[in-house]
């Protein structure tokens, strides 16, 4: 496809999980990851529909199903961009949230890296760029 070709994807349009308690996780994401995020096709409090992202590079990598990178009994994980993952990482703390780091995950050309999971054990990535950094 050319830059100028008709019927191509532009990006991600959105990303849908599947919940236990569909409200309370979605308030988890707003409230601690500052996520618009929504309920079952229902706008979120304050009336929005979408979360607008600052523009930025998205991985969208396939990885084998034998894989150690995340927990063996998801079949996704998260990874979202952010900038002062180490602030970020002290208000997850602080909220009793538990936040991995290690060191051998940070390099200096693709960026430095934490590890949460969700109220319903979904697990996020939290990806600082190196430019961010």
């Amino acid at each position: 496809m050319g830059d100028g070709a008709q019927g191509r994807v532009l990006g991600i349009g959105g990303v849908f999980v599947r919940a236990r308690d569909p409200a309370a996780l979605a308030a988890w994401y707003r409230d601690h990851l500052g996520i618009a995020a929504t309920c079952s096709g229902e706008p979120g409090p304050d009336g929005s529909w979408s979360w607008r992202q600052d523009a930025g590079e998205t991985v969208f990598a396939m990885f084998a199903a034998g894989s150690d990178y995340f927990a063996a009994d998801r079949q996704v994980m998260l990874n979202f961009r952010v900038t002062g993952l180490d602030d970020l990482a002290a208000r997850l703390e602080a909220a009793g949230i538990a936040v991995e780091r290690r060191a051998e995950w940070d390099h200096p050309d693709v960026g430095r890296f934490a590890r949460i999971g969700d109220p319903e054990g979904n697990p996020i990535e939290l990806w600082e760029p190196p430019a961010a950094a």
